[in-house]
């Protein structure tokens, strides 16, 4: 059942009463079952138009609806409303539901104007500003039919009004969303607290416990105790080959969208030769690592996005481990003095530094990288930090190579954020400092291109050339998972991580 269907059939069932206030709901769901989920940390975020987390985005998708959502190919598809192209930059959105908000009054695009416009209001410091600054001017026509006027053409525009709307009568009233969220999604908000968050799903009215366990152990202890009902994802991958043998529990899994890469500074005067690069790649065996670290759990992957999005490369998987070849490609690296180093053997070494959080998987991972790129002649010298730490460092530029993975993307403008010359951060998110003219220029031809058919030739080209000149090393995308106690069912994982199976699971008593 999709999404918005489920809302509409949830809300048949219910009475009037349950969107007047917080108070009365609070009442019908202590009588209900819970189901609890165990999560890494609080949601920092229950404002949609400021979470930028995959969690609270996740938690957000529940609580408010958005204009368009996404189809299993990526492209955009109606949520809260359809849509018309007038002209090349004018989109006229008609609403499909009449549905109330949680605080009872009724959705028009009165609020959506509302919403767009907070979001575009440099007062909000909202972080989703760039991304929509093409619009020059938001009007309700009437109560059902809302218009977006863009400064300049832009075929990816639909697909970037993905903002959960909120009530205006609040945001007039600079009501603090992220501490008591009201929208109009298919659960709404009860209680937050550093314990957990509680949200009441309107169709049936049980609640959702999201209890934060920080430690990966102690969250399965819990699941297993039966003080937890449901992990997704955030285990190491011998936790989750622990919980597939255990009685009481079950593993389910579903291929995923996460694009797992090792990124290079090409500021250091090492890693700006094409050379180095190829020889890291090659010397990088990914397939062992799937076998062995996610027990064939991932997909190797050779572009940002996966093949079966719009404008995804089916006929490319990356480099192929070739440790002969990438001691070849060593030869040809120009090394400054100083940074050569003699091993045992008086073979030469080089040396390289790698940042990494450090999250005991992704430790164990620069390990793996460390060993196998040592039988070619590099050392790596692994760097571990606190999240904090590590990620203010990539940013700044300060590493030589570092490895992350881009969650949960959908649209093809990832491109012009990651490696436009003009994206170094902070204008974007280019950490690498990559400036190359022909990707610039299949970034900007593409941004310009009415057509998405021929939109997706070019994103498809520029992966290959990014791939040709190793913007980053590919790595793989990561399978999503679930693990619950064996009396839960109903629960549905997404290629992207969302947490909307949450709307159909049930829980036997």
């Amino acid at each position: 059942m999709k999404r918005r269907d489920f809302i509409q059939a949830g809300l048949v069932t219910l009475p009037g009463l349950s969107f007047f206030g917080l108070s009365g709901c609070q009442e019908a769901y202590s009588s209900q079952s819970s189901i609890r989920v165990g999560i890494t940390s609080r949601p920092r975020m229950l404002d949609p138009r400021k979470a930028t987390d995959a969690l609270s985005s996740r938690v957000n998708r529940l609580i408010y609806r958005q204009l368009i959502d996404f189809d299993e190919s990526f492209q955009a598809i109606p949520d809260l409303a359809n849509w018309q192209q007038l002209s090349i930059t004018h989109y006229r959105f008609t609403l499909n539901d009449s549905l109330p908000f949680h605080h009872g009054k009724k959705l028009t695009t009165e609020d959506v104007v509302a919403t767009y416009q907070s979001v575009l209001n440099p007062d909000l410091g909202s972080a989703h500003r760039g991304s929509l600054k093409g619009i020059k001017e938001i009007v309700a026509v009437n109560e059902r039919q809302v218009d977006f006027i863009l400064d300049k053409a832009d075929a990816l525009f639909v697909g970037r009004l993905v903002i959960g709307i909120l009530p205006k009568d609040l945001i007039d009233k600079n009501h603090v969303f992220h501490e008591t969220p009201i929208g109009s999604g298919p659960c709404q908000f009860v209680s937050l607290s550093e314990q957990k968050l509680v949200l009441q799903r309107l169709s049936d009215l049980s609640e959702l416990v999201f209890v934060p366990v920080k430690d990966a152990t102690v969250r399965v202890l819990k699941l297993k105790k039966g003080e937890l009902d449901i992990i997704q994802n955030d285990l190491s991958p011998e936790l989750v080959n622990y919980c597939e043998k255990q009685d009481g529990l079950k593993v389910e899994w579903h291929s995923g969208t996460n694009f797992g890469y090792i990124g290079f500074n090409f500021e250091d005067e090492l890693l700006a030769q094409p050379a180095m690069r190829q020889a890291l790649a090659y010397g990088i065996d990914r397939h062992a690592i799937v076998e062995a670290m996610f027990a064939g759990h991932a997909r190797l992957a050779g572009g940002l996005l996966v093949p079966e999005h719009w404008s995804g490369v089916k006929d490319v998987h990356g480099y192929d481990y070739q440790p002969e070849k990438a001691k070849a490609l060593l030869k040809q690296v120009v090394i400054p003095p100083g940074l050569i180093e003699k091993d045992s053997n008086n073979q030469t070494i080089i040396e390289l530094s790698y940042k990494t959080s450090n999250d005991p998987t992704r430790i164990r991972l620069a390990t793996i990288y460390q060993s196998q790129l040592r039988e070619i002649g590099i050392h790596l010298n692994i760097q571990s930090y606190d999240w904090g730490t590590f990620y203010s460092d990539i940013k700044k530029g300060r590493f030589q190579l570092y490895s992350l993975a881009w969650v949960g993307i959908k649209s093809p403008d990832i491109f012009q954020y990651a490696f436009d010359s003009d994206a170094i951060p902070p204008k974007g998110a280019n950490r690498g400092r990559y400036r190359d003219a022909m990707a610039d220029q299949l970034i900007r031809e593409a941004g310009h291109t009415q057509s998405l058919e021929q939109q997706a030739v070019l994103y498809q080209n520029l992966q290959r050339h990014l791939l040709d000149t190793l913007a980053v090393i590919p790595l793989w995308y990561e399978d999503q998972y679930s693990v619950m106690r064996s009396n839960m069912s109903g629960y549905t994982l997404y290629s992207d991580g969302r947490l909307d199976g949450l709307l159909q699971v049930n829980k036997q008593i």
